[in-house]
């Protein structure tokens, strides 16, 4: 137990995916998972425990913003010895052939700052995601016919950015998408040897102005869990 989880000592799995909506882990805990189990609801981050194909799966809600992450993913590797993280969320597309629905398997993490920024100083550290799992994934994302994109990604620490520019240049250097999570995570799954990966779906585009309705949100994100738990044991 520590301050944030409640889960006691072997509650937690060695693969944990972090949804920020904690909501969004009970649902995917639900539909995916055999036997799933709640095993934290401190703050009402809700977090589950089962099996998927027989391997044992925490599925673990994160909150927004890096810094909401940077608590649950420092915990869940440093007190519960969790080895693969794998975020589950959604994202804005910034690329034009990146579409609503799609899925983009982050490979980098780009960030104006992050809690872990301070450690760095003057060194701009480029978080990057563990390649095994970025190839499991764009291997089982191919197995599900799933529409999919592989590159770089925007981790904001805002959510109403006011940067037109900003987002110039980001989709200028071939941006696929911007979300909030991923940097830190892939920062603190290299401070601690762990791996990590983020599998987004698009649910808006920020140069289009489309979004994903609510009601077709289950589906899309569906297929999201599924590359993740698929790529998290694949070989």
């Amino acid at each position: 137990m520590t301050v944030h989880i409640g889960a006691a000592s072997g509650e937690i799995a060695q693969t944990v995916l972090m949804p920020g909506d904690p909501y969004r882990a009970r649902w995917a805990s639900e539909t995916f998972l055999d036997g799933a189990r709640l095993v934290n609801e401190v703050r009402g981050m809700l977090g589950y425990t089962g099996t998927y194909k027989g391997h044992p799966v925490t599925i673990q809600g994160s909150g927004m913003g890096m810094p909401s992450l940077s608590i649950y993913a420092n915990e869940l590797m440093t007190e519960y010895d969790a080895q693969t993280l794998i975020r589950i969320g959604s994202c804005g597309g910034m690329q034009p052939h990146v579409g609503i629905r799609d899925v983009i398997i982050a490979m980098s993490a780009s960030t104006i700052t992050s809690p872990s920024s301070g450690i760095f100083r003057e060194v701009n550290f480029a978080p990057t995601a563990d390649y095994g799992l970025l190839a499991a994934a764009v291997n089982a994302a191919e197995r599900k016919g799933t529409t999919t994109h592989v590159g770089g990604i925007y981790s904001s620490d805002v959510f109403y950015a006011e940067r037109p520019d900003l987002d110039e240049q980001m989709v200028r250097h071939g941006i696929l998408g911007v979300e909030m999570e991923a940097a830190e995570l892939y920062t603190l799954a290299a401070r601690h040897k762990r791996r990590a990966l983020a599998i987004l779906t698009v649910s808006d585009h920020l140069q289009t102005g489309e979004a994903l309705p609510a009601a077709d949100r289950e589906q899309s994100f569906g297929d999201m869990v599924e590359i993740a738990l698929e790529a998290a044991f694949a070989g």
